[in-house]
């Protein structure tokens, strides 16, 4: 049996969605260390349309980061279908990346989303802080097992109060969190 088409948002106003977003959840990726925490995400627009993407995440006191573009999959459409693309390794960013980004559920004020994709391999919950109301949290989990996704793959960040700000820890340059990713660590 065929899964549904997924229900994207439409209507998206890029400008309001730029700025910085916490990761609340998400299913985890073989690309993001297993136990980062204070996870997150600032989207900056470009001029040429496109977003500047600047993901981070602290893994023993190092803050591990990459970066990288997201467009529009089709400019004429009003949904809120992206494509991002990485290049790997962060520290020697040579082959691109490609993933799709489907903004499945924003509210009205853009302070959380639910964030998907295709296969429903991957799943994120954003919100504007660092924490979400439990009732919001869990109104956005029965969404996406609306959308046909497995929750039982869903695992909570933990998040320092206060979160790092800026650059704040040091950097680990050279790239082992990636490393450690691609063997499952």
């Amino acid at each position: 049996m065929a899964k549904k088409e997924m229900e994207v948002v439409r209507g998206l106003d890029l400008n309001r969605y730029m700025g910085r977003w916490y990761e609340i959840a998400s299913f985890p990726s073989r690309n993001q260390p297993k136990n980062g925490s204070n996870t997150r995400a600032t989207y900056t627009l470009k001029e040429d349309g496109s977003v500047h993407v600047l993901n981070e995440t602290w893994t023993d006191g190092k803050r591990g980061f990459i970066e990288g573009t997201a467009y529009k999959i089709d400019p004429s459409s009003d949904e809120a279908k992206l494509k991002v693309k990485f290049y790997v390794p962060p520290f020697l960013p040579i082959f691109p990346v490609f993933g799709d980004y489907w903004v499945l559920y924003l509210d009205g004020e853009y302070k959380y989303a639910l964030i998907g994709q295709p296969t429903r391999k991957y799943l994120w919950i954003l919100c504007r802080e660092n924490h979400l109301d439990e009732e919001i949290y869990n109104q956005l989990v029965e969404k996406a097992k609306e959308e046909g996704y497995d929750m039982s793959k869903l695992h909570k960040t933990q998040h320092t109060d206060p979160p790092p700000e800026g650059e704040e820890g040091p950097k680990d340059t050279k790239g082992i969190w990636w490393i450690k990713s691609i063997f499952g660590k």
